[in-house]
């Protein structure tokens, strides 16, 4: 299944090809920092199925050996990858594909670093846009 995407001013582009390895809502500390976020939703694919087809994404090398790549220019967060613990796979935010509803997440994972007030999240009031 071939998909694309690319970061929100639209310099960098890419396209995932491939089968989908699984879709998790991360909550690990590292993802928290980098993306601002209590999570973030990853789409893992075979490293060989990413093509970036438009522009280059700029990196950051984790004190832990992560390498996340970003657009340097509006800062979207969009891949990562860890040969260590992840050899060969590289996790792209799927919120960044041009239809980041194809996929639905299947698991959380790094529970461990989860923010505690995001486990009664979905309890919460909900407004369609901004409250009154």
């Amino acid at each position: 299944m071939a998909m694309t995407g690319g970061c929100r001013c639209g310099a960098v582009r890419y396209e995932v090809s491939g089968d989908v390895l699984h879709h998790a809502l991360c909550h690990c500390r590292d993802c928290q920092m980098a993306s601002g976020a209590p999570m973030v939703a990853w789409l893992a694919v075979k490293a060989e199925g990413l093509r970036v087809t438009q522009g280059e994404a700029a990196s950051y090398v984790s004190p832990a050996g992560s390498l996340r790549r970003f657009c340097g220019n509006c800062g979207t967060p969009m891949f990562f990858e860890n040969a260590q613990f992840l050899p060969g796979i590289v996790d792209v935010q799927s919120v960044t594909l041009d239809d980041p509803d194809a996929q639905a997440p299947q698991v959380h994972i790094q529970v461990a670093e989860r923010r505690s007030w995001m486990a009664d999240a979905a309890s919460l009031p909900e407004f369609e846009r901004f409250p009154d």
